[in-house]
């Protein structure tokens, strides 16, 4: 083991390991090339190390603990990001240590560090007039709001992931029934979905108006830009700001933030609402576990429980006591333990 180890490893897990061996995405390599960026900036900031020289045995738990703190206080780190970073230097340090078994000791310290608790975020989902009102926000009469309006609809409709709708090329449209999309998600895993008639006819008018031919074009991008390359996950992120920025969802005429991923939501809740199998919503959205699609089921539950409440609010049924403003009780309760 060289004293300054650190570099050639770190070189060969993101040049070779992770795109070749693991097959992983470029999105989910920058993720994890961001995370060492971090992390040789707090080394070098933080601990005054030459990073340049930097060794394995110098990014001990202690060290590697330390920037997980600074990331939460300094950089103001959300628990999900926090947890994040721990994912890509845990799945380093086990590479280290396959690659280097003299380090197992060392690495399997790091590895015991546990992650952040996060509370399950309710999924944040357009609700059908919202999403109605910036379908119609496209002017239709004019060639870029036909486009816009095949784009979002074909998000909704697919319920793509943003960077899975930016790499969608025209080979990955079938219009003859039953029309479909074959979307490329996490670790070029490829699945196909089913697409509605309203959005098999939008795509035709769209392929005809831009005089697209599959079987000429089937390698161009589905939506492109300016320079005729595919929209990128920022343009993507625009146009569906812009028409809900249209669309005045907000109760005062301010629009809230609509991300492209709402859309991915919305259709996944909308699916829940139909009583389709979970196991299909799973396979539809691309989702490695149940346990992430079952969040739209619960998501769903809570909708109809804060609906049935504003219900009963107009039967004038009577409402709970406040106990926990009970003294008596408070100290009966506490004497139990």
């Amino acid at each position: 083991m060289k004293q300054n180890d650190f570099p050639a490893l770190l070189t060969r897990y993101l040049t070779h390991f992770l795109p070749v061996q693991r097959n992983l995405s470029g999105n989910t390599i920058r993720s994890y090339r961001d995370t060492f960026k971090l992390l040789l900036m707090f080394c070098r900031d933080e601990k005054c190390l030459n990073i340049s020289k930097l060794t394995v045995k110098q990014l001990d738990k202690k060290c590697i603990e330390d920037f997980l703190l600074w990331l939460s206080t300094a950089r103001n780190a959300s628990p999900a990001t926090y947890n994040q970073r721990l994912y890509a230097i845990h799945a380093f340090f086990d590479y280290v240590m396959t690659e280097e078994p003299g380090y197992m000791e060392h690495c399997q310290r790091i590895l015991k560090i546990t992650s952040m608790e996060t509370p399950d975020k309710p999924a944040r989902y357009l609700t059908e007039t919202d999403l109605k009102s910036i379908l119609l926000s496209p002017d239709a009469s004019t060639r870029r709001g036909r486009r816009h309006l095949t784009l979002l609809t074909v998000l909704y409709d697919t319920g793509a992931r943003v960077s899975e709708l930016a790499d969608v090329r025209v080979r990955d449209v079938r219009l003859e029934f039953p029309a479909t999309v074959t979307l490329h998600g996490k670790g070029d895993k490829e699945r196909t979905v089913a697409i509605m008639k309203q959005t098999m006819a939008l795509l035709k008018d769209y392929f005809a108006e831009n005089r697209i031919d599959p079987k000429i074009h089937f390698d161009m991008p589905l939506f492109w830009n300016s320079r005729r390359q595919k929209l990128t996950r920022s343009g993507i992120t625009y146009i569906v700001q812009k028409y809900a920025d249209e669309a005045k969802l907000g109760a005062t005429g301010e629009s809230p933030k609509i991300s492209p991923h709402i859309f991915r939501h919305t259709k996944a809740m909308h699916l829940v609402q139909a009583n389709v199998n979970p196991i299909y919503i799973k396979d539809y959205l691309g989702h490695a576990n149940l346990s992430t699609t079952e969040i739209y089921a619960r998501a769903d539950n809570e909708a109809k429980r804060s609906a049935l409440e504003k219900a009963s609010e107009q039967l004038g049924l009577p409402k709970p006591s406040k106990w926990e403003h009970d003294e008596e009780l408070i100290d009966w309760l506490s004497s139990l333990g």
